[in-house]
């Protein structure tokens, strides 16, 4: 008996090497088999299809796919005082993969589990922030490392004042989560992306929407005329 496939894991699942088997919106691709590697929090799958090339010749291929469930993310905004609100903690991977310290500026964001991506980023907002938001505006939603990873993550955006603010933030310290509150002009994390201080994609792209297309673009065109 296996956790994950003929027994439940730590999470209540089973069936974990059936996912991708009864795929069928491309007909270019014909799953073969799905094999369970690892089911600790997240699923680490290897699976085994066959493809058909331009060409019209097919050939076998394998495909390692990490599984941690769908996420959401939101940018809170101030046009008031063209602020923002990010928060800073640490993040391993990064940290083993070159960055200083590990300590990264994000967004607030988390997985949705059984919510829906409203309910998940207005959740993540009052744990991480301490602010209780209202209605949230959908930016986009986007595959962040459709190579290896299957996560889609929502995007969202929503102002907040010191009427929204409930609580200290900070995190769930039952989940091990140690945030910093950290409040920015707008121009200054836009600068901190081009410095690299900033460097999560989320985050960053995120960001970018609220200059071009977000709460924060009409002050940028008032910028660029002024300087024309």
């Amino acid at each position: 008996m296996t956790a994950g496939i003929d027994v439940p894991d730590r999470r209540g699942r089973t069936g974990l090497d059936r996912a991708g088997l009864d795929l069928a919106g491309n007909p270019r691709v014909q799953v073969r088999e799905v094999r369970l590697l690892a089911c600790h929090w997240s699923v680490l799958r290897t699976t085994t299809f066959d493809y058909q090339h331009a060409d019209g010749c097919w050939s076998t291929q394998q495909r390692e796919t990490y599984d941690r469930g769908n996420g959401a993310t939101v940018l809170l905004y101030d046009t008031r005082r063209t602020t923002i609100l990010l928060t800073r903690q640490f993040r391993y991977p990064a940290y083993v993969n070159g960055h200083p310290d590990g300590m990264l500026l994000e967004t607030a964001a988390g997985l949705l589990d059984d919510e829906t991506p409203q309910d998940a980023v207005r959740r993540e907002a009052a744990e991480e922030t301490g602010h209780v938001i209202g209605p949230v505006r959908h930016v986009f939603d986007v595959y962040m490392s459709p190579g290896s990873v299957t996560e889609r993550v929502h995007f969202y955006a929503a102002p907040y004042s010191a009427g929204t603010r409930a609580g200290t933030g900070g995190g769930v310290a039952a989940e091990d989560e140690d945030i910093e509150v950290v409040e920015l002009p707008f121009d200054t994390a836009l600068a901190m992306v081009r410095s690299g201080e900033i460097v999560d994609a989320k985050t960053i792209m995120l960001l970018q929407w609220a200059a071009l297309d977000g709460p924060f673009r009409h002050r940028r065109s008032r910028a660029r005329s002024r300087a024309q």
